[in-house]
């Protein structure tokens, strides 16, 4: 089986898609969703966060709210909101925020290939959150949130989407300064080029969705010898690494490890070089930490024989923190489970980590630099993974604009 194919998607009607597209499923709580969704009954966040049309005290996971999801995707089906395109076809999907732009594949990418890692992984799944995933597509018969692709440079397949766009789009939204614009492509010929080009490549890249994407290898593992081919593949949208965009992702801390500030500056200066800084500190490069104590911001530098250039895990900023500075001293070696530490994506700016410290809810903040694709490219294969926590990438993709029938 080849890595993509086209599919039949099912999509907004284009007069419909501004008020179906809708945030992805887990970067709102359900409270937060439920007031997004406040007077938008076509909504997709009516299918992806169905608890919001459940009573209050509903558990996000109980039955009911994959009913209630299942429900409301059959309604928009129903009344001719969501239609489905009477042939396979791929789309081009074109992300813009701040001027800025990244145009990929909507493809449904191999379960095959996930399962050989020929996709490339770099996070671990909780199995809490991949029942979840493995649930909602069981109960709607479709992937409805797609799967964050890269893939290596390849002119050819940059040209071709930059051709596909000069189509009328099926759908043009804008949601909180990002715009989101998807075309139809079907021409056969075209069709099958593109799945050339990307057949030929190595490998591809999860950036964001590794949980969708191993639910929709468990939902297929299932499904073997019913006669559900399509479940063998899985919604994604791929873009080339080198437009994708990770932005910091800092961390906040609720108390020194029993240590003063001055005492905490001392024991950093051990590993870092220490600077008193005027202003907030945004890392421009890699091994340099921006802290906010006590009311003042230090630029962190690590002392480079400490980087571990070879070990593309160890070498990151977010490992470097924890093994030289949060462990050590923070007494924090469980990213994962210890409740003392939060994590702030970049897209709130260093003046929420200011906040979190000045309100006396957080005692320390660290800015971190971004982690790079080629970072990320590295440690998957490598075969390892990333901490917790180490890419927040922007811009996010909508949900509801193309989903993935399983028939």
């Amino acid at each position: 089986m080849p890595l993509i194919q086209p599919f039949t998607g099912l999509r907004p009607q284009t007069e419909h898609a501004g008020a179906v597209a809708a945030p992805p499923y887990d970067v709102l709580s359900s409270e937060e969703a439920r007031q997004q969704a406040a007077g938008q009954p076509l909504s997709f966040l009516h299918i992806s966060k169905a608890e919001i049309d459940l009573p209050p005290e509903t558990d996000p996971y109980s039955p009911a709210v994959y009913t209630k999801s299942a429900e409301n995707f059959a309604r928009l089906i129903a009344d001719g909101v969501l239609v489905r395109d009477p042939a396979p076809c791929y789309y081009a999907y074109r992300l813009i925020m701040g001027g800025r732009a990244q145009t990929g594949l909507v493809a449904a990418a191999s379960v095959a290939d996930y399962d050989s890692n020929r996709i490339r992984k770099h996070e671990f799944t909780r199995p809490d959150k991949e029942d979840d995933r493995v649930r909602q597509i069981e109960a709607l018969n479709a992937q409805t949130g797609p799967v964050l692709l890269a893939y290596p440079d390849a002119p050819e397949a940059d040209a071709l989407l930059a051709r596909a766009t000069e189509a009328a789009p099926v759908a043009d939204v804008e949601r909180n300064g990002i715009r989101h614009t998807v075309w139809r492509i079907g021409e056969p010929a075209t069709l099958a080029t593109l799945t050339r080009i990307f057949d030929g490549m190595a490998n591809l890249y999860i950036a964001d969705g590794h949980h969708r994407s191993a639910a929709a290898s468990r939902v297929a593992a299932a499904r073997r010898g019913s006669g559900s081919g399509s479940a063998e593949y899985f919604l994604s949208v791929i873009f080339p690494a080198h437009e994708m965009r990770i932005m910091d992702y800092n961390r906040v801390v609720r108390d020194l490890n029993g240590r003063t500030p001055e005492a905490l500056l001392a024991d950093i200066g051990e590993r870092f070089a220490v600077t008193p800084a005027a202003e907030r500190v945004h890392p421009d490069q890699p091994g340099v930490v921006g802290m906010y104590l006590a009311g003042s911001w230090y630029r962190l530098a690590i002392r480079s024989e400490l980087i571990p250039m070879h070990d593309p895990v160890r070498r990151l900023d977010v490992s470097l923190l924890s093994d030289h500075l949060l462990g050590p001293l923070l007494g924090i070696t469980d990213l994962r489970r210890d409740k003392r530490i939060d994590f702030v994506g970049g897209i709130r700016g260093l003046g929420e980590l200011e906040a979190r410290v000045n309100s006396g809810e957080m005692a320390v903040a660290f800015a971190l630099h971004a982690t790079q694709m080629s970072d990320l490219m590295a440690v998957a294969d490598s075969g390892q993974v990333m901490p917790p926590k180490s890419t927040w990438f922007e811009p996010k993709l909508a949900d509801g604009l193309v989903s993935h029938v399983i028939d």
